[in-house]
């Protein structure tokens, strides 16, 4: 039985991947996987699957095509969630800013270079009409790091995704200063190209046994209370982030990839778009 390691964020986007693990779904499909959290986010899980330190990743679209693009030998394999990521932009609630515009030369706090915190600070700065040479950032890694940031001074503002952040907000350490949607599909799921070779059969298997899932994922019942329990949110903000998810179980078309291109070249954070057929593999 190969053995799969899969890489992913500890959000309530993953709880299909947590759901099929703990009723043995892999293992009756024959493929052992192992779970692996990644708080830091895209960067991080670019880094792993870079290192072979993971086969797959369930990882920000915008922020592995970059990747790719810089030399991550890794392809998408699908869609994982095809719905935008509500990235908040969140100050500290002592903070003086009160709109986003007001944001031009604060410092962002973002989990690594080449994030999706980072990739969304630049494409957002680039929509509001910023000069996006004048960006400045602190890396913090992790949430709770950039709670320290925000608090202590060392960071102006911080990108994450809306509900993942609300409790802070509503406990009020953060305040959102508003909400930007990304501008293409949230989740893909991307492998090391050398694992693609050696164990497609068993990453065949580990597809097709959450995509029946994610399927069927908004019937479980109760779900809402499950997710809202386990991630501790409110259950209003919940059912609210669930009405608006929708997960995929396709491959990304070569289009969305030409649109994300166009943007990171515009950018300057890749150095130029290539045919879309070489950042996705379907097996």
């Amino acid at each position: 039985m190969q053995h799969i390691r899969i890489g992913g964020v500890p959000e309530h986007f993953n709880l299909p991947w947590h759901l099929a693990l703990e009723e043995g779904l892999f293992i009756q499909a024959g493929v052992s996987v192992e779970w692996i959290d990644f708080p830091e986010g895209t960067g991080a899980m670019n880094k792993a699957l870079r290192a072979r330190e993971i086969d797959l990743a369930v990882i920000l679209t915008g922020g592995v095509i970059k990747d790719i693009a810089n030399g991550n030998p890794s392809k998408i394999l699908q869609l994982y969630v095809s719905s935008p990521l509500q990235w908040g932009v969140h100050v500290a609630s002592d903070s003086p800013f009160t709109n986003i515009d007001e944001l031009q030369y604060a410092k962002a706090a973002i989990s690594r270079f080449g994030s999706g915190s980072h990739v969304m600070a630049y494409v957002q700065a680039q929509q509001r009409g910023w000069d996006t040479t004048q960006l400045n950032f602190e890396v913090v890694n992790t949430l709770e790091n950039a709670v320290t940031a925000l608090t202590k001074g060392k960071a102006d503002y911080f990108m994450w995704e809306h509900f993942t952040t609300k409790p802070i907000v509503d406990a009020g350490i953060f305040r959102r200063l508003g909400d930007f949607p990304t501008p293409w599909s949230c989740f893909v799921i991307a492998a090391h190209d050398e694992v693609i070779k050696t164990k497609a059969d068993a990453i065949t298997k580990v597809l097709e046994v959450i995509n029946l899932v994610t399927k069927d994922f908004k019937n479980i019942p109760s779900i809402d209370r499950t997710l809202a329990h386990r991630y501790e949110q409110r259950l209003e903000d919940i059912q609210e982030w669930l009405s608006g998810t929708i997960w995929s179980q396709n491959l990304i078309s070569e289009e969305e990839i030409d649109t994300i291109q166009s943007r990171l070249v515009d950018l300057q954070m890749i150095e130029k778009q290539i045919d879309a057929k070489f950042y996705r593999k379907k097996l």
